[in-house]
């Protein structure tokens, strides 16, 4: 019976793949104004909470990621304007991190791109302030001595569909809806 239970779990294991545990994350985020350049933009981090990478053999199959959204942060900034920024971002003006402390991303396929550096696609579901809509990234995909990293191109997604608006009235009119990201996580 040890045998049969045994063979069952490794069989399960095959079947659905292997989670790696997260060990490292960058993940860097811009924001504009309604004209999209450097000179309108802001920019800065998010830490990754907790995560891992789902193999099965050499590829690619799944994962779950969960961001801390209470460690938003402009890197852009300094001071009392860094200050004021972050404040902007975590509270009810944008991302209301008091309610939403976390957000999520859950890779749902990982098909190949045509692309010589970023060879995958990376789709899933990214949820934000309890919305959820499917996203998609070109992202460069190794695994090497028992570390898999995916690490995207930049790339965007529209914040309207999360609700993330200025709640500041005519404020909101004047900040693009394209918020870009670039995303490397490492599993062992």
């Amino acid at each position: 019976m040890k045998k049969i239970f045994l063979f069952a779990v490794l069989a399960s294991g095959l079947a659905f793949g292997q989670a790696k545990k997260l060990v490292s994350s960058d993940v860097h985020w811009w924001g504009y104004k309604i004209v999209k350049s450097k000179s309108s933009s802001h920019d800065g981090t998010v830490k990754v909470k907790s995560g891992d990478i789902v193999m099965k053999g050499n590829q690619v199959v799944g994962g779950n990621f969960v961001l801390d959204m209470t460690s938003i942060n402009a890197t852009d900034l300094s001071g009392e304007g860094q200050t004021k920024l972050n404040g902007h971002l975590k509270n009810g003006d944008f991302f209301e991190v008091e309610k939403f402390p976390t957000a999520s991303f859950k890779i749902t396929s990982v098909r190949k791109n045509n692309d010589a550096t970023y060879n995958s696609l990376v789709g899933g579901n990214l949820t934000v302030k309890g919305k959820t809509n499917a996203i998609s990234f070109p992202a460069k995909i190794t695994n090497a001595n028992g570390v898999v990293t995916i690490e995207s191109n930049k790339f965007s997604f529209d914040r309207q569909k999360f609700d993330i608006t200025y709640q500041s009235g005519m404020k909101d009119s004047v900040i693009n809806d394209e918020i870009d990201m670039t995303v490397k996580v490492s599993a062992k």
